[in-house]
């Protein structure tokens, strides 16, 4: 019968079958054409059959379906136009007709059918304003289109002659449809093009030929940004700033105060008027929140969600609240407050207030009396192990009496219940199926802020979406895991008739080669895999900060990867380049050796040292100069020199003379001193001026009167790219750690233009890679942690 009824509206059999498979169209659309044919008879045409169907696939609220569909009965919405709408701004104004009297041209900007339904969810809708949006009985004479074609056509006259019919015409058809809002397209062409044929003439053979193709202008390289394409965990190197991906189009998000037309959100008598108090407070300003638990330090992932929050705000003029979600007294530590807030900060953002869920620790357990009061939360004595699950029993508690539950409720939060004895749950059933989340648990733990206070904390599933209605949060932003929470978000705001916000989510950012869960992170620490959290061979925020991370480059990686739904785990060495791109700008050059070989000039050109200008950034001298001396005696890097030549090998070695950088001298070596086991320990070599000396092949690095450092070089903590996973590592993460993730050279080299560096800063030791000072540095004995390598030059063997 459906089948039947589908394919007499003119869909294919084909077409009607995939309908019957989504059981709301199919129910949508049957309602719609049963209602249509009680009055038109049992045939309806195909214009009328693909208004209905558009009507009941595109309408997001089946309560106006019915009102709706009776326009299109009636034959006053006649087009998809009027349906669907665009959006144009009408310059010459309509011939008022139709029903109800003589009508005024329609609104500029107007809406059409499905989207004044959207923007108008409460009932009764306003007729005479719903007409207008549409253009219900506005008639558009052909007389009308003749002008306004023949306006746009004297219009771009002189560019029409100029071009002829390589002029676009499309842009003719466009600028006459904005004149009039509701006429028909096809119309409009034909008139457009019998114009141009009266301005033009017939077409000759040279607009016939086809037209040669403009050469592309190649942009700028400050021009050249594109949004990041992540493909098998590869991002490409030129991108937009996070900042444009947030702003405009990128981002399909609701309006502050259009909330109702986000898919999904429900929308209750009083939600209107909630969304009006709510612009009052806010002015329409776009509110997010970064909402961390303060149990443990924050991670690369936490960086996308502080980008995100924090960008999404600032990209639309908006604020970002920093909220802790300080509901579980058990974990949480001062340390962990003061060590994202310095995170969130140290990547650049400053958050509109610090709040805690603690805060509001008053309001909530009001509205959780009230709750039980509207009969939406009971008090349940199920253990733990009987709700864990997706198919618990269900609660034999679930209907006490409300006032049963008030005061069992009371004796909870007086301390009359041991941990686990009792709980207050909410009655809903959550998309995942978990049915009646825990909102109240008793724990006899004092909270860092409110002492003892409290015996009874509430959940996650409870304190979320109302803190984030408390400071009136226009967009929550949430990785994919919360989704399955969406509904009781949306349930529990509306349960109390308070202001509902809009939840998103996005997909999280993971990195192969580590792990990031807190109790892994422990169990690394405990065991002496890793020395702290900020151990430099983590990905927690603090661990790339002391390998000397750049803020900037953090932000820049996050920006590559994009918001995407999707998960997105990436490669650590698309970090490691925005690293090298951000240092390469910010990162002075210095001379460090790591293995020393002691080399003796002896033709020193001078009675004393020299001194020696080095640039600190080579391609921008105009950034300054640092000095360095230069003696008799200077060391270089062991893997420098070679007593045999190899084929490639361009350094020194007998007979093979390279510069010294910096110094304009050539060195030569002229003898080879060695230990008892063979070891070269010393070379003498003459010197030469650059400029009478032959031109080396290579240019090395060296240093004299250098400062005695210790320095720290780290590879990846991991073997496997998924050290969590059973599939690839049997023997469980701790089975898989790299033994050679870090390698401490204790009497390494460095140039005494370093002295005065302090902790992070950021050095590149040239050929060596960027480094940066770590904290364990004292006087006497600096350390240096390298960030990364430079990149790889495949001249140099």
């Amino acid at each position: 019968e459906a089948l039947g009824l589908f394919t007499g509206i003119g869909l294919s059999e084909a077409k009607a079958r995939e309908t019957l498979r989504n059981g709301a169209l199919s129910a949508q659309l049957r309602r719609a054409v049963l209602q249509a044919r009680s009055a038109l008879g049992p045939s309806l045409d195909k214009a009328t059959g693909t208004l209905l169907y558009n009507a009941a696939a595109r309408l997001r609220d089946p309560k106006h379906l019915g009102f709706l569909v009776g326009y299109i009965a009636r034959r006053e919405i006649l087009t998809d136009l009027q349906l669907s709408g665009t959006v144009r701004p009408p310059v010459h104004p309509p011939a008022p007709a139709g029903r109800g009297g003589p009508r005024s041209s329609p609104p500029a900007l107007s809406p059409a059918a499905l989207e004044y339904m959207k923007s108008h969810p409460l009932e009764p809708l306003d007729t005479a304003d719903f007409e207008r949006a549409c253009g219900v009985g506005v008639c558009v004479t052909p007389e009308q289109i003749e002008e306004a074609v023949e306006a746009v056509v004297t219009k771009h006259r002189a560019e029409l002659l100029a071009e002829r019919y390589r002029f676009n015409m499309g842009l003719l058809m466009g600028e006459a449809r904005s004149r009039l809002q509701w006429a028909d397209g096809k119309t409009i062409k034909n008139e457009v093009d019998l114009q141009v044929l009266h301005l033009l003439g017939p077409k000759t053979e040279a607009d016939l030929e086809k037209k040669p193709k403009a050469a592309k202008a190649r942009p700028a390289p400050a021009e050249k940004q594109k949004a990041a394409v992540v493909e098998n965990g590869e991002v490409g190197t030129e991108t937009r700033s996070l900042l444009e991906q947030l702003r405009g189009e990128a981002l399909k998000f609701h309006k502050p105060g259009e909330n109702y037309k986000t898919e999904g959100y429900v929308v209750t008598p009083n939600t209107m008027a909630l969304l009006k108090q709510h612009l009052a407070i806010t002015g329409g300003q776009v509110r997010t929140r970064f909402p961390p638990e303060p149990n443990g330090i924050l991670h690369i992932g936490h960086a996308k969600a502080i980008n995100f929050n924090f960008g999404y705000a600032k990209a639309n003029g908006g604020v970002c609240f920093l909220r802790y979600d300080d509901t579980n007294p058990e974990k949480e530590e001062e340390k962990y407050f003061t060590a994202i807030r310095e995170m969130v900060e140290w990547l650049g953002y400053q958050p509109y207030a610090v709040t805690h869920a603690s805060d509001y620790f008053d309001q909530l357990y009001t509205w959780a009396l009230e709750l039980i009061r509207r009969g939406q939360a009971y008090v349940c004595h199920q253990k733990v192990e009987e709700i864990k699950g997706h198919n618990p029993p269900p609660s034999p508690w679930r209907d006490r009496p409300v006032e049963e539950s008030l005061l069992l409720f009371e004796d909870m939060r007086k301390g009359k219940f041991g941990e686990g004895e009792a709980t207050l749950r909410m009655k809903l059933v959550m998309e995942d199926g978990k049915m009646d989340p825990v909102a109240y648990r008793v724990k006899f733990t004092p909270h860092h802020r409110t002492g003892d206070k409290w015996c009874i904390y509430p959940t996650y599933d409870y304190t979320h979406c109302l803190c984030d209605s408390i400071e009136h949060i226009t967009h929550s932003l949430c990785t994919k895991e919360f989704q399955a929470r969406r509904s009781s978000y949306f349930w529990l705001c509306n349960a109390l008739d308070v202001y509902c916000p809009v939840q998103w989510e996005y997909g999280r950012l993971n990195l192969l080669y580590t792990v990031v869960s807190k109790r892994k992170i422990i169990r690394l620490v405990e065991t002496g895999a890793v020395r702290d959290w900020d151990d430099p061979r983590l990905f927690t925020l603090t661990a790339l900060r002391r390998r000397g991370f750049p803020p900037e480059a953090i932000n820049n990686f996050c920006a590559r990867v994009g918001v995407t739904v999707a998960q997105a785990t990436m490669e650590p060495h698309l970090l490691e380049a925005c690293a090298r791109e951000v240092l390469n700008e910010q990162a002075p050059r210095a001379m460090a050796v790591l293995e020393p070989l002691k080399v003796t000039i002896t033709n020193f050109p001078a009675p004393k040292a020299l001194e020696v200008l080095v640039p600190n950034f080579p391609a921008d001298e105009s950034r300054g100069f640092h000095q360095v001396p230069f003696q008799p005696t200077v060391y270089i890097e062991e893997t420098d020199f070679r007593e045999e030549v190899d084929k490639g090998y361009k350094r020194l070695a007998p007979g093979q003379p390279v510069g010294l950088r910096h110094t304009g001298y050539v060195i030569a070596v002229q003898n080879i001193i060695k230990d008892a086991s063979g070891r070269v320990i010393e070379l003498e070599v003459t010197c030469t001026k650059s400029d009478v000396a032959e031109k080396p092949k290579a240019f090395i690095h060296w240093v004299s009167e250098p400062l005695t450092c210790e320095v720290r070089l780290y590879e990846r903590l991991f073997l496997h790219k998924n050290p969590e996973d059973p599939s690839e590592v049997p023997g469980g993460f701790l089975s898989d750690l790299n033994p050679d993730s870090l390698r401490v050279i204790h009497n390494a080299l460095v140039d005494s233009s370093v002295l005065t560096a302090r902790p992070f800063d950021k050095f590149q030791f040239e050929r060596l890679g960027y480094f940066s000072v770590d904290p364990d540095s004292k006087e006497g004995k600096m350390v240096f942690n390298r960030t990364v390598t430079l990149k790889e030059d495949p001249g140099k063997a």
